[in-house]
């Protein structure tokens, strides 16, 4: 099986002049690449906090920061600390009550034409708190699945901007379409199909 590994992922090709139809080939991504891509769509605020409710400024707030990401079975654990201070504003201070649970998210990978995607999201682990739990929820299982989105073909056009200089070849990719992928240890192990045009 071909194998292609990107940069955040690195990247491994056989140049031949002109037009490679790929068939079966791998692309695998890191548990580590995934984690960044989340931190660099998610929590690229101040200090790597997504704010939930309120600003840094603000004496009463809600954000969530520390994301890590993990691989269990086939399918993938995003956990996150929550730093909330709810009740009532008097100045700088918030009257009421601070709390500091992991919130864990479990979501199944899948194939999205150029893209991996990220489904079914299943709440693992919350709080008992009823208002952080308001906000959580959607964060946890919509913003957080969305903000992982990995563009393959996007991500192998990039590795291929240099080829020219350092091959003599200028490699281009034509077409690629994500088909199934699966967890092997610590690497999701993507397959494709694409064209690579090479000249």
């Amino acid at each position: 099986m071909n194998k292609i590994k990107g940069p955040a992922v690195g990247v491994l090709f056989v140049l031949i002049a002109g037009t490679l139809q790929a068939s079966a080939v791998e692309l695998r991504v890191s548990r580590e690449a995934l984690e960044r891509t989340l931190k660099l769509q998610l929590f690229s605020g101040p200090n790597g906090r997504f704010y939930l409710k309120g600003t840094e400024r603000t004496a009463c707030s809600v954000y969530a920061d520390d994301a890590k990401v993990l691989f269990v079975k086939d399918r993938i654990v995003v956990k996150v600390k929550t730093r909330a201070r709810m009740g009532k504003s008097m100045g700088s201070s918030c009257i009421g009550i601070a709390l500091s649970p992991t919130a864990e998210v479990s979501i199944a990978p899948y194939g999205e034409g150029e893209s991996i995607g990220f489904r079914d999201a299943q709440l693992m682990k919350v709080s008992d708190q009823r208002e952080l739990n308001f906000l959580l929820t959607p964060f946890l299982s919509r913003q957080v699945p969305s903000s992982m989105k990995v563009d393959a073909a996007d991500l192998l056009r990039k590795a291929l901007e240099g080829s020219t200089a350092t091959s003599g070849y200028k490699v281009s990719l034509e077409r690629l379409k994500v088909h199934s992928m699966a967890i092997e240890g610590d690497v999701l192990v993507v397959d494709v199909d694409g064209d690579i045009s090479v000249k």
